[in-house]
């Protein structure tokens, strides 16, 4: 079950009281005062509790944005990788190629999109955190909301930090236009605010929501966040307590891989967050999300689009009978387990079969798949994460143990496939870490950053182009810097 309808109809509403100008960090100082018809207007919002909730799902809503869950987070969280292409014709897009080969300029339009979105992410909870502490109401629930803003700010920079390295860092919306123009902030300092945000909403949030409201950041959500945070900074006894607390938590994976990604299954005892997507009534604007739709089968019933697909390298990178292959790959010709026949002569030779959502539920009048969630953290990456954390600070038992539950799953009962990991070596057991986290999330936007972060960016990625010292991260928006005066400097090689 996701949040009720009441989330998606106010988070219209709710976005209509954000001040278009604080969007972004940096902004021409000249602008116009002017209200913009059609929408409530801050002075006169920020009254009641139910301002505050409708201020805290607009939150919500943005996140399942084009800019947060389709083409530009494809081009920056995935192309990149070794685990996807671009898809669709030939000539359909042709610049996520440029993605792909490491060529791209800091003009192209998807960085700047990645960039936007996750800014407008970080004004929706800027505005949450300024306004609701002087709300009068019940104090639970404003610290609740106070702790969704913070989770959700969280993620928005981590996502910005581990793309661009040092970026702007706003932490209150702005009173002024002076306040719009900012420097970049060192990456140590975004990331020691990005940990800040996910302690404090750790302290704020409910273990678990009642089914209305099911969804919304957790505790646990939080602690995983942090978990994976401090794993990029290789923090390594961090890693291992936050996750150790998940695992004692109500989390359990689910028995068959596959139907963790079908529609029935979301926010399931093995979803920790998921970016919520639905078709609402009357309401398209609330059924925006085009995850499901950019990444659908080419030419199928309801128009797929098929960007973002496997590659052959990942295809052949699964060990030998791993039912998550299939699982994760649809190939052309194929009938779905779900009963649907992939033609044989399409573009593409492969599809993201994890964002896909069945033909009997497309619905006319919306985008195809819209009511797909976005699977942002599952209950897998806490218990590779433990095991790659034991296996760091020399607790191999741990970590085998760990390792071997994601893998007992993958296995389904046939012990004639993926038998348990048994060296006690740490290098081989960390390439198995490596090798299982590809196999579980290959096509969830983590790959690349994970190779990244596992400092084997060269021998990965080198074949296609990357270069260490400046592929690292991605080019800062020259739109950004063009606005900024010259006050936010490029990135290295670009």
């Amino acid at each position: 079950m996701k949040l009720n309808n009441k989330l998606y109809s106010k988070s219209v509403l709710g976005a209509g009281i954000f001040i278009a100008a604080s969007l972004f960090p940096s902004c021409k100082k000249e602008f116009l005062n002017v209200p913009q018809q059609g929408q409530q207007q801050s002075e006169v919002f920020w009254k009641t509790a139910d301002d505050a909730g409708k201020g805290v799902n607009a939150i919500y809503g943005n996140m399942r944005s084009w800019e947060n869950t389709a083409f530009p987070a494809i081009a920056i969280e995935s192309m990149g990788s070794d685990d996807a292409e671009k898809g669709s014709s030939p000539s359909d897009a042709s610049y996520f190629n440029d993605f792909d080969t490491f060529t791209i300029d800091p003009n192209q339009g998807n960085i700047s999109g990645f960039w936007n979105g996750q800014y407008r992410n970080i004004n929706y909870c800027n505005q949450v955190l300024d306004n609701v502490p002087a709300i009068t109401m019940d104090a639970t629930l404003k610290a609740q909301y106070l702790a969704e803003a913070k989770f959700i700010r969280a993620m928005s920079y981590f996502r910005l930090v581990r793309a661009f390295g040092a970026v702007p860092l706003r932490l209150t919306v702005p009173k002024d236009a002076s306040e719009y123009n900012i420097p970049r902030t060192d990456a140590v300092q975004v990331y020691a605010q990005v940990e800040k945000d996910l302690t404090e909403a750790a302290e704020g949030l409910p273990a678990s929501y009642a089914a209305a409201n099911l969804g919304r950041a957790t505790k646990g959500a939080a602690l995983t966040m942090h978990a994976k945070v401090a794993m990029y900074l290789k923090k390594w006894s961090d890693v291992l307590a936050y996750t150790n607390t998940v695992m004692g938590m109500n989390y359990s994976l689910l028995p068959n891989f596959e139907s963790v990604f079908r529609i029935p299954n979301e926010n399931s005892s093995e979803s920790i967050f998921e970016i919520q997507c639905a078709l609402v009534p009357g309401n398209t604007a609330a059924s925006n999300s085009q995850y499901s739709q950019v990444q659908g089968v080419r030419a199928a019933r309801g128009g797929g689009w098929g960007f973002n697909v496997p590659t052959a390298d990942l295809a052949a990178s699964f060990e030998t009978g791993d039912p998550r292959r299939d699982a994760t790959i649809i190939f052309r010709g194929e009938t779905t387990p779900q009963g649907d026949v992939i033609d044989a002569s399409g573009d593409n030779p492969m599809y993201n079969q994890k964002s896909y959502v069945p033909f009997s539920l497309f619905v006319n009048g919306f985008n195809e798949g819209a009511q797909q969630n976005v699977r942002v953290l599952r209950f897998s990456d806490v218990l590779l994460m433990n095991a790659e954390a034991a296996n760091e600070l020399g607790n191999s038992t741990q970590a085998l143990a760990s390792l071997e539950r994601v893998r007992a799953r993958a296995r389904q009962g046939n012990p004639a496939i993926l038998p348990a990991v048994t060296a006690t070596d740490q290098a081989t057991i960390r390439a198995a870490i490596y090798r299982e986290r590809r196999s579980e999330f290959a096509m969830e936007f983590d790959r690349y950053f994970d190779v990244i972060r596992q400092g084997r960016g060269t021998a990965v990625f080198g074949p296609k182009g990357w270069k260490a010292g400046r592929n690292e991260i991605w080019p800062i928006p020259q739109t950004e810097i063009d606005l900024s005066g010259g006050l936010l400097t490029q990135n290295p090689g670009y």
